[in-house]
């Protein structure tokens, strides 16, 4: 199987075949969105097979407890113990417009549509993660403890 072929596989398999268009109304209050996008729990297994698929790009510049990984980014925050160092909320916050903290970050907003640059003409008005999506990262994120 081509690298090609391999991407678009796993591209499909971590796509929602219900991924709105229209964003989830949100609040954010301080430095996070205290409720859940879905209204409820995220799956933290799901988060964790997110994380390291290449399709969401976080084992890109991130690193973590992921032994099983062979290449981790080292461009951004070591993942481990990211639970301790952030709660859901601002875990929550980050995923869905991480520029909220840094202007100059170069990790993507995963729950915007709009005011975006450089972004690929099939997710053009479309956020990168559905909300389903980001309760289960945040879900994983939240276990790791150090």
């Amino acid at each position: 199987m081509t690298a090609i072929a391999a991407f678009a596989v796993a591209s499909r398999a971590f796509s929602s075949p219900a991924k709105a268009e229209e964003l989830v109304p949100y609040k954010i209050v301080g430095d996070g969105i205290p409720a859940s996008l879905t209204g409820t729990p995220g799956d933290a297994a799901r988060g964790r097979a997110l994380v390291l698929a290449r399709t969401t790009t976080c084992i890109l510049c991130h690193s973590g407890p992921f032994p099983e990984t062979r290449f981790q980014g080292d461009l951004a925050p070591d993942l481990t113990g990211a639970g301790n160092r952030w709660t859901a909320s601002q875990l929550r916050l980050r995923l869905v417009d991480a520029s909220r903290f840094n202007g100059q970050t170069i990790m993507p907003s995963y729950y915007r549509n709009d005011s975006l640059v450089r972004v690929g003409r099939n997710l053009a008005g479309k956020p990168i993660l559905s909300a389903a999506e980001i309760e289960d990262i945040v879900a994983f994120l939240a276990t790791l403890r150090d």
